[in-house]
């Protein structure tokens, strides 16, 4: 496969075939914003101008404070705490918004997160590169079929995308191959969680009891899911 600027992110998500490639590459995408936020950045006027007006997500909150670095998280939190004193509130005024608007201000507020925003923009153009280099790139089409599976919330972004960046032959060539990934690895997983069940019934309650590959499916099933591990 040719790599170019657009495509070498791509190339270091697929090349491991381990796990679902687009998490790899959404993990990849959130570490580096969080980074840049987390560093010299957040005092830059024009960043710092838009997490205050979009705050973050718990996950991301989380990954900020893993940085350790408290003094950062602490100086972003405190404008951004001003700014929704002065959205929502409409700075303490004795006169201001009625409840009904507080709540709906409120309610617009907490839904938004700059990290995602950055990711989001980002996947967006990621997604697209795959879809063409899925149809320019023969190297690039056998290293998307060799992957060990997707996980359901990135399975839906591919088909969604190449919906919009594909020709209609190609498309249903790709469906067919994302499919394939997505629902092989679904059978194998509901096997293990029928299997960790069938470990509960008292016949199979002895030491040499057999749990196969079981024992972590419920974590496994929930990252399929939802595309975050809980562990």
């Amino acid at each position: 496969m040719r790599d170019d600027i657009t495509s070498i992110p791509i190339s270091e998500v697929f090349e491991p075939r381990d796990g679902c490639p687009i998490c790899r590459l959404r993990n990849l995408l959130e570490e580096r914003v969080v980074d840049y936020i987390s560093g010299a950045a957040m005092m830059e006027p024009d960043v710092r101008q838009e997490t205050n007006k979009l705050g973050f997500c718990i996950d991301h909150f989380q990954m900020m404070l893993k940085k350790r670095n408290r003094l950062g998280v602490a100086l972003i939190l405190e404008s951004h705490l001003e700014e929704m004193e002065k959205r929502v509130f409409d700075g303490g005024l004795p006169i201001g918004k009625s409840s009904k608007k507080q709540a709906k201000s409120a309610e617009e507020l907490v839904c938004t997160c700059f990290v995602c925003k950055q990711v989001n923009w980002a996947m967006e153009r990621m997604l697209a590169t795959v879809c063409r280099l899925w149809e320019k790139e023969r190297d690039f089409r056998n290293l998307f079929e060799q992957q060990p599976m997707l996980c359901l919330p990135h399975f839906s972004q591919l088909i969604e995308t190449a919906s919009f960046k594909m020709s209609k032959k190609e498309v249903s060539y790709f469906s067919k191959a994302a499919s394939e990934l997505c629902r092989s690895y679904l059978k194998d997983l509901h096997s293990d969680v029928s299997h960790f069940i069938k470990m509960f019934d008292y016949r199979s309650n002895h030491e040499d009891a057999d749990w196969g590959n079981s024992k972590d499916s419920i974590e496994r099933a929930v990252w399929w899911l939802t595309s975050r591990n809980t562990y």
